[in-house]
């Protein structure tokens, strides 16, 4: 059996990089040589160079390499984040560095993973909605005796 998704390498060769700094909150543009580095509480969108077109009725979701956020800290302040079937452009990974150090990022080296799904696309009618069952109180409510 095949993997469920694809990895996402990072394009960082000679590219502007749109980067929220921690410290500050302030954005800017970091132009890369081939790595990329990202202080702690930095939030990147990392480029792919990759872009596709989506059949009609699918998402990618983005997510994370488990690897990434296990050993050096890697978050996806979004996740799952989502490619669209009509989005054009270059497949950006908005990472975060949830880490207490800085990590630098390599040109080529697989920062996420894409999972191409199927989505529905229900058809919303203005209505009121009541009560479908006896459950109440949201969040935690499941098993609550």
């Amino acid at each position: 059996m095949a993997s469920a998704g694809f990895d996402l390498r990072a394009y960082l060769r000679g590219r502007t990089v749109r980067v929220v700094l921690g410290a500050t909150g302030a954005e800017c543009t970091v132009r890369t040589n081939g790595s990329l580095r990202l202080e702690p509480g930095d939030v990147a969108l990392v480029p792919t160079g990759f872009r596709a077109q989506l059949p009609a009725g699918h998402e990618a979701q983005i997510r994370m390499r488990s690897s990434m956020s296990f050993r050096r800290g890697l978050i996806l302040p979004n996740a799952p984040g989502t490619i669209d079937a009509d989005y054009p452009d270059e497949w950006l990974v908005m990472t975060k560095n949830d880490s207490p150090r800085a990590v630098v990022l390599e040109h080529g080296e697989r920062v996420a993973q894409a999972v191409v799904v199927r989505v529905a696309a229900p058809r919303w009618v203005r209505g009121t909605v009541g009560r479908s069952t006896d459950r109440v109180g949201g969040l935690g409510s499941t098993g609550a005796a």
